[in-house]
């Protein structure tokens, strides 16, 4: 067995990284903004990308002037996403082979994500990956409102019992790259059709870009 990552550490965004499931949140936000009669602008994306549920909703309640509780839209979103994550989603190429390998090579294993558990749970149990991690740490465990601040990260090294300099972050927007670089984490992106427009900026900062986890670092 490769041992030559022991007392290292790879945290993994879901969204866009390794799962393939931005198409979801896309026609979750087509068909929602269509049954409420909401022209849905190019911007909105680009604005919640990074957020958390409830703080999309926040935003949407107060941007769109719905009568809905933050908690009731998250409720609702989610009850639109559930379905599809247990389904139709599936993992970004070679992600399962490339989790395996890491996990035989001695690392610890953690993801940080904005998604609710119960989504969370769903999508990684029907890919086949949740049986890799030894931590799973959302946004909303920390006081941080979305993946603009490092606070996600650096709970899921905590709790791994991994220092910053030695965790390797995967993630697929610039915001979180940004963060977790802020951290003094190692960052590879990974390459995803909704951050296309920030691609520049994310080859600039990150110290890898993939669109294939064949092509990850073997040694983190």
């Amino acid at each position: 067995m490769n041992k030559t990552n022991e007392g290292k550490a790879a945290i993994f965004d879901l969204d866009g990284t390794l799962l393939d499931s931005m198409d979801v949140w896309h026609q979750v936000d087509v068909d929602f903004f269509h049954s409420r009669d909401i022209p849905l602008t190019d911007d909105y994306m680009g604005v919640v990308n990074a957020m958390r549920p409830e703080e999309v909703a926040r935003y949407t309640i107060e941007r769109y002037g719905l009568n809905d509780t933050p908690a009731e839209l998250a409720k609702l979103w989610d009850s639109m996403v559930l379905e599809a994550y247990g389904t139709t989603v599936e993992a970004k190429p070679h992600a399962v082979e490339y989790l395996n390998y890491l996990k035989l090579s001695g690392a610890r294993l953690a993801v940080a994500t904005s998604l609710s558990p119960q989504v969370r749970e769903v999508g990684m149990e029907h890919v086949g990956i949740r049986e890799f991690f030894d931590v799973v740490v959302s946004v909303e465990d920390t006081d941080a409102k979305s993946k603009h601040s490092p606070k996600v990260y650096l709970a899921a090294a905590s709790r791994l019992g991994v220092a910053a300099k030695d965790c390797t972050v995967f993630e697929d927007l610039l915001v979180a790259v940004k963060a977790a670089k802020s951290a003094g984490m190692h960052v590879w992106a990974m390459e995803d059709n909704y951050s296309l427009e920030d691609r520049p900026a994310i080859a600039t900062i990150a110290d890898g870009v993939i669109n294939d986890f064949a092509d990850a670092p073997q040694v983190l």
